[in-house]
C-alpha cells in the first residue's frame, strides 16, 4: 500500500469536460426517435475537434473513432455534414474523425461482444483517444440484455481499452419505464451516465427537443451536474444546437399554463414535475413581476 500511495500518477484530464474524462467510460442513452445519435454524432465532432457541445468542453483536438451499427450511408453523411456546419467545425476535426458504417463495409459489422468481433476492430484503434460505439443492441448482438452475466465480455473489453489509454462512449436504447434497457450492472463501471429525456409538453414538429439529466456523474458536481434542455434546429443547410436552463425552460411553461386559468395541481399533472417543484418556480415568477 505504502509503494501505491508513493506513486506520482498524472491528474486525470478531460476528453469532453465535465461528462468524458481521459480513460473514461460513459454511455448515452435514450428512447428511440429521441435524438441520441445526432447528440452522439455532436459529441464526436466537438472532441475531434476542441469543440464545445451542449454545457460541455473539448480542452483539446483528439482522435475519435465512430463506430455506427445501424444507420443508412447517405443518412450518417448528411447528419454530419450539418452538423459541421451548424458547429463551425475545423477541417482538423474532420481529419481526427473516422467512421465505420454497415454501408461501407463488404460484410456484416462485427458482434462486440465476442473475442472475434472485438479482434476485427482491433486493427482500427490504433492512435484512438475515443471509441464511440452507436449503438450497443446492434454492436453486441450475443447474450441477452438482461442478463449481467452476457455483459461480462463486453465490460472486460471496455476495462482494456480503457487501460490502453481510450475513453468510450456507448450508446444505448431505453425501455418503455425511461431507464435504460437490460442489466444494471452495465452502469458498475460508468463514469457518466447521460440520460435524454423527451420533455412532457412536445410536439413532434419541433424535431430533436430533448432534456439531458446526468443520472450517474463521477466526480460531478455543482452547477455542472443540473440537467439542461437542447433543440436542435435546422437553418438552411445547418444543424444548431440551442441549449437552455431545464428551470427557465420549466418557469416559461408554468408561467404559460397559470395564465390558461390551470391549478398548481393541474400543471404537475401537465409538465410532469413535483407540486414542490412548481411551488418554488411560482414563487419566483411572482418575484419577477
Amino acid at each position: 500500500m505504502e509503494d501505491f500511495l508513493a506513486i506520482t500518477l498524472p491528474e486525470r484530464d478531460f476528453l469532453l469536460r465535465p461528462v468524458i474524462p481521459t480513460q473514461g467510460i460513459a454511455i448515452l442513452f435514450a428512447p428511440r426517435g429521441i435524438g441520441k445519435t445526432f447528440a452522439a454524432l455532436g459529441i464526436a465532432l466537438a472532441v475531434a475537434g476542441g469543440l464545445s457541445i451542449f454545457n460541455w468542453h473539448a480542452p483539446q483536438a483528439r482522435n475519435v473513432l465512430y463506430v455506427d451499427g445501424e444507420m443508412p450511408a447517405i443518412s450518417m453523411q448528411e447528419r454530419l455534414a450539418a452538423l459541421s456546419l451548424g458547429m463551425a467545425v475545423p477541417p482538423r476535426a474532420l481529419q481526427n474523425l473516422s467512421i465505420i458504417t454497415p454501408d461501407m463495409q463488404p460484410r456484416s459489422m462485427p458482434d462486440l461482444a465476442t473475442t472475434y468481433g472485438q479482434q476485427a476492430l482491433e486493427p482500427f484503434l490504433s492512435g484512438v483517444n475515443m471509441l464511440v460505439l452507436d449503438n450497443l443492441a446492434t454492436l453486441c448482438r450475443t447474450g441477452k440484455e438482461n442478463e449481467s452475466q452476457s455483459w461480462t465480455p463486453i465490460q472486460t473489453w471496455l476495462l482494456d481499452l480503457r487501460r490502453r489509454g481510450m475513453a468510450v462512449l456507448l450508446v444505448h436504447h431505453a425501455g418503455k419505464s425511461g431507464d435504460q434497457r437490460g442489466t444494471s450492472a452495465r452502469e458498475d463501471i460508468m463514469d457518466t451516465v447521460i440520460s435524454l429525456r423527451r420533455p412532457k409538453i412536445y410536439n413532434v414538429a419541433e424535431g430533436a427537443r430533448f432534456e439531458v439529466h446526468l443520472t450517474k456523474a463521477r466526480g460531478i458536481v455543482g452547477e455542472e451536474a443540473l440537467p439542461f434542455e437542447v433543440h436542435l434546429r435546422s437553418e438552411d443547410n445547418r444543424l444548431l444546437w440551442d441549449v437552455s436552463d431545464l428551470v427557465n425552460v420549466q418557469a416559461e411553461e408554468l408561467k404559460r399554463l397559470l395564465a390558461e386559468g390551470l391549478s398548481l395541481r393541474d400543471c404537475s399533472d401537465e409538465m410532469g414535475v413535483s407540486k414542490s417543484v412548481l411551488h418554488r418556480l411560482k414563487k419566483r415568477l411572482e418575484g419577477e413581476q
